[in-house]
């Protein structure tokens, strides 16, 4: 099949002289890119494929996301959008009295800054549901808000000790914060069945496939997990993080090894994740100097040498190190870890630092000098509420101004990519970009935007959600629109470059006639 994508512009995301060369027709032959603009004209096509006017683009690429816990929020109750507690209150009511059977009562998503510093009330939940456990998960992923049958069935009480990696909020009781505190409730959870695993990969996929994203890096993967990944479709390419535990991650190494053995051909895995630290929301991000107001500093999620033994013995598995870490203490252990593994090895495995919020100005340079991808998921660099109601109180205004600088980074020389975190925020890369060119909110909202020295512009943000996820990965055939590269395409209605860019998030993303699946491609 040869199909001929023409009147439209093509952007190629292949960079000369500062500029993005631009095309107006592209050929495809057996799902890779044969030729471009007047050559690709001359190439006999079996099907015309008319853009409209529209933009032609590499495929966009979510160099940090969670699918799997994104099919798996449409299970239980809808709370992701709730604006308030009464609101989450509802949605959970509603869920419980529709499904009497369940033995749990669960949902995902809700917004942690609708209580103050982000503490909620198990009886807030007792009210509604006191008969059956209820565990609620927060859009940042690293807490739960659970009613007092859940915490009495995990066996939480007033007198247990904060667990390892874990803090149990007191007075009220109700919020468990970081693995080691929710995962004694989460061990207690039913499994889902195969229908339900199904159910989930589906939808995430079709999630995936509507944001016009066609690889994605599934950045926590634990066991239980690829049960479901089993069950992928093979409509969009992905690459599992495997992850690695502080306690357990010597043990580990033969299972990433025999998983990654086993992957399928449009599953690859072939890298770990570790979590360096929390997030600053919750005050567990671990910073160099304490937080205002009070004398902590956050939490430091692997022991003193760990964190650079464990990176430096996945690198020499062959893996690569993929470390989440917010706080300028946690970004700094990151760095180091990656040091030790080339100081030994001569690499550091091409390494990932994702989210990079804070980052030392002493730290800005090492990323160059390491090889280090900076992963930003773009969405978040705006004022929101969660930045004025639970971050800025807690990093002050000299650590508030130094949050998110991807231009710096990538100014430095720096590969920066781009994620989503679906589902802890939204998984369309428009919405991002927009954010990322605006650093406003939706209302433009503040003027001049947010620490607005750090705006990228329209090319650089569509470059970090292709190529730059392409280096991030070490793909040599994607993020970008070159013969021989795969066919992997996203077609939007309008060109991001020519609208307003607050209005960038409204451009409708089309489906690409035709795409074979990348499943049938070679490696």
């Amino acid at each position: 099949m040869t199909r001929l994508y023409r009147n439209g512009t093509v952007w190629t995301g292949i960079w000369r002289d500062g500029q993005v060369i631009l095309s107006d027709a592209l050929a495809v032959v057996a799902g890779r890119i044969a030729a471009l603009g007047e050559a690709a004209r001359h190439v006999p096509a079996t099907e015309v494929v008319d853009l409209d006017g529209g933009f032609l683009m590499p495929g966009f690429g979510d160099g940090h996301a969670h699918p799997m816990k994104g099919g798996i929020a449409t299970l239980f109750a809808p709370i992701a959008a709730s604006t308030s507690v009464a609101q989450v209150q509802q949605a959970v009511a509603a869920w419980a009295s529709a499904n009497p059977g369940e033995p749990w009562v669960r949902g995902e998503g809700y917004d942690p800054a609708l209580a103050p510093l982000g503490v909620f009330d198990k009886a807030w939940l007792d009210d509604v549901v006191p008969d059956r456990p209820v565990v609620l998960r927060a859009s940042d992923y690293h807490t739960t808000w659970v009613n007092s049958r859940a915490l009495e069935v995990a066996g939480i009480n007033e007198d247990t000790p904060n667990p390892p990696r874990g803090v149990i909020e007191r007075a009220p009781m109700g919020t468990l914060r970081e693995w080691g505190a929710w995962r004694l409730v989460d061990r207690h959870l039913p499994a889902l069945t195969t229908d339900q695993r199904r159910l989930v990969a589906e939808r995430a996929f079709d999630y995936l496939v509507a944001q016009g994203i066609t690889f994605v890096q599934d950045a926590w993967v634990e066991p239980d997990d690829l049960l479901t990944w089993q069950l992928a479709p093979a409509t969009v390419r992905a690459n599992l993080a495997l992850l690695a535990e502080p306690e357990t991650w010597r043990d580990q190494i033969a299972w990433f090894q025999a998983v990654r053995a086993d992957a399928a051909a449009h599953v690859s895995v072939g890298a770990v994740k570790f979590f360096a630290d929390g997030i600053i929301e919750g005050g567990t991000a671990h910073m160099l100097e304490p937080y205002c107001g009070c004398g902590d500093r956050g939490v430091a999620n692997w022991p003193s040498g760990e964190l650079a033994a464990a990176v430096t013995a996945v690198v020499g598995a062959g893996f690569q190190p993929h470390v989440h870490a917010i706080g300028d203490a946690g970004i700094r252990a990151a760095l180091n870890a990656f040091a030790a593994a080339a100081a030994v090895h001569g690499h550091a495995g091409r390494p990932v630092v994702a989210h990079c919020q804070v980052v030392d100005p002493a730290d800005l340079r090492r990323f160059v000098e390491l090889g280090v991808t900076a992963n930003f998921e773009p969405l978040w660099l705006k004022l929101d509420s969660d930045q004025v109601v639970l971050t800025q109180p807690r990093l002050g205004a000299e650590r508030s101004a130094r949050q998110y600088q991807a231009a710096s980074l990538l100014a430095s020389g720096a590969n920066v990519s781009f994620g989503s975190d679906w589902p802890i925020s939204s998984g369309n890369p428009l919405e991002g970009i927009a954010v990322a060119v605006t650093r406003q909110l939706s209302d433009g909202t503040p003027a001049q935007g947010w620490l607005p020295g750090e705006r990228l512009t329209v090319d650089q943000a569509l470059a970090a959600y292709t190529a730059g996820v392409a280096r991030q990965v070490g793909g040599t055939d994607c993020g970008t629109l070159r013969p021989g590269n795969r066919a992997e395409l996203a077609w939007l209605a309008a060109d991001p470059r020519e609208v307003d860019p607050l209005c960038i998030a409204d451009i409708e993303i089309r489906r690409i006639p035709g795409c074979e699946s990348p499943a049938v491609l070679s490696p």
